[in-house]
C-alpha cells in the first residue's frame, strides 16, 4: 500500500502541474501491471481493505488523467471503477470524490442535470468527513452544479457550508485526493459560482483571493488567470483581461490539458475583437500553441 500511494503521490504531483496528458500510460502501465495483480491475490480483511483504498486513490488519478486529456468514456469508467472500491471498502469520503468527479465532469460537459444529481449524492456521502477540506470539497461542487441549473437558492447555501468547512482546514495537504483541495482552489471555483449568478465583482474578488493565497500548480495557475481576464473583459476592463491572459500565456506554456487548450482556444477568439498590437501578438502566440 505504501508503494502505491507512493506512486499515487508523483504521477499525481507531475499531472496537477503540466496536465493530465502528461506520465497517463506510466500510470495506466502501473495500474494494470503492478496493482491488479495484488488485487486477484489472497489477504485479509483489513488488508485488503487498505488494498482496496490505496487502489481506489490510484484509479481515480487515472480518471482525472484522462479527463484532461479530453478521454470522456475512459475517464468515466474510472471514476465509476474508484467509487467501486471505495464503496467497497467502506470508506466514505474516497466514493464521495469519485462520484464528484464524476459531477464535475458532466458540468464539463454540459449535462447539467446529471450533474446535479452526481454533486448532490457526492454532498450528501462525504459531508459528514472528518476532513474540512473535502467537505469544502464536495459542497463547492454541489453549488457549481446548483448554479448551472438556475438553482440561486441552493448554490448560495452551499458556498456557505464550504465556506465555513474551508475556514476550519489546516494549512498541509492530507493523503488523500479530497485534502489537497486548497484554500485557493476552492477561491477559485468559488469565483465560478457568483460569475454564473451574475455577481461578477464577487467573482474578481475570489479569483484575486485564489491568486493572493498561493496556487502552486502551473496548471491551476493558468486556468485562473483564464477565467480572471475573461471577468475583467466583462467588465469592460480590457487592460486587465490583456494582463491576466498574458500571464496565462506564460503558466501555459509544457502543460498538456485540454481544459487549458480550451480556454486558450476562447481567448484567441475574444482577441480578435480587441485592437492594438499587444492583442495581436497575445493571440499569434496563443494561435500557435491550438494549432501546434
Amino acid at each position: 500500500m505504501t508503494a502505491i500511494r507512493a506512486m499515487t503521490k508523483a504521477l499525481g504531483d507531475t499531472a496537477a502541474e503540466l496536465g493530465g496528458a502528461h506520465a497517463r500510460q506510466l500510470t495506466v502501465r502501473y495500474l494494470v501491471d503492478e496493482v491488479r495483480p495484488w488485487l486477484d491475490g489472497t489477504y485479509s480483511e483489513t488488508t485488503g481493505r487498505e488494498l482496496f483504498v490505496a487502489t481506489a486513490e490510484l484509479v481515480h488519478l487515472a480518471g482525472w488523467m484522462a479527463r484532461d486529456a479530453g478521454e470522456h468514456g475512459v475517464a468515466q469508467r474510472y471514476y465509476l471503477h474508484s467509487h467501486g472500491l471505495a464503496a467497497d471498502a467502506g470508506n466514505h469520503e474516497l466514493a464521495a470524490t469519485a462520484l464528484r468527479g464524476l459531477a464535475d465532469q458532466a458540468l464539463d460537459l454540459g449535462h447539467t442535470a446529471t450533474a446535479l444529481s452526481l454533486a448532490d449524492a457526492a454532498d450528501r456521502t462525504g459531508g459528514h468527513v472528518a476532513e474540512p477540506k473535502a467537505r469544502a470539497y464536495y459542497a463547492t461542487t454541489h453549488a457549481r452544479a446548483a448554479a448551472a441549473d438556475n438553482d440561486a437558492a441552493t448554490a448560495r447555501s452551499r458556498l456557505s457550508v464550504a465556506h465555513t468547512a474551508i475556514g476550519h482546514a489546516v494549512g498541509e495537504p492530507g493523503a488523500t485526493w479530497a485534502s489537497h483541495y486548497s484554500p485557493s482552489r476552492w477561491a477559485h471555483e468559488t469565483a465560478s459560482v457568483h460569475a454564473r449568478l451574475g455577481d461578477f465583482t464577487a467573482a474578481e474578488e475570489h479569483l484575486d483571493l485564489a491568486l493572493t493565497l498561493g496556487i502552486d500548480r502551473r496548471r491551476t495557475q493558468a486556468m485562473v488567470l483564464a477565467d480572471l481576464g475573461l471577468l475583467r473583459l466583462r467588465k469592460g476592463d480590457t487592460d486587465g483581461a490583456l494582463h491576466s491572459w498574458t500571464q496565462f500565456a506564460h503558466y501555459a506554456e509544457g502543460v498538456h490539458s485540454t481544459r487549458v487548450d480550451t480556454s486558450a482556444r476562447d481567448i484567441t477568439i475574444r482577441l480578435r475583437t480587441i485592437p492594438g498590437n499587444t492583442a495581436a501578438t497575445l493571440r499569434d502566440a496563443l494561435h500557435t500553441r491550438v494549432h501546434r
